[in-house]
C-alpha cells in the first residue's frame, strides 16, 4: 500500500467517526520526516480520542500498525505516526492556535 493509499484510507476512518475539516497534505520533498500529514478536527476530548481510536483500527486492518502516539485528548493535540502518514487530530481551539495548514498548505 502506498503512502498516498494510507493517507486516504486514514482519512475515510476520520470521516466515517465525524471528524471534521479533514486535509491531507502532500509533504513529500518539504519535510524529510514523513510522505503526508492528515489533519481533521475533533469536537471535545472524547471525540479526539474516538476518532484516533477509529484510525488506528482501520489501519490495523490493513495490517499498518502505528509506530508511536502522542499528545492527549484533553490537551487537544493527538499525533499518531505512521512513518509514512502522520495523522493529526485537535480540537477546534488547538487547531486554530497551532495552525498546521499555514506551514504545510
Amino acid at each position: 500500500m502506498t503512502s498516498q493509499e494510507q493517507a486516504q484510507a486514514l482519512a475515510k476512518a476520520l470521516e466515517e467517526r465525524k471528524g471534521v475539516d479533514i486535509k491531507i497534505y502532500d509533504v513529500r520533498g518539504k519535510s524529510p520526516l514523513t510522505d503526508f500529514f492528515v489533519v481533521a478536527t475533533g469536537s471535545a476530548a472524547p471525540h479526539l480520542k474516538a476518532l484516533v481510536a477509529e484510525s488506528q483500527a482501520a489501519m490495523k486492518e490493513l495490517g499498518i500498525m502505528s509506530h508511536r502516539t502522542s499528545g492527549d485528548p484533553e490537551s487537544g493535540w493527538i499525533v499518531v505516526d505512521y512513518i509514512d502518514v502522520v495523522v493529526h487530530v485537535f480540537s477546534p481551539e488547538a487547531r486554530a492556535y497551532y495552525a498546521l495548514e499555514r506551514l504545510w498548505a
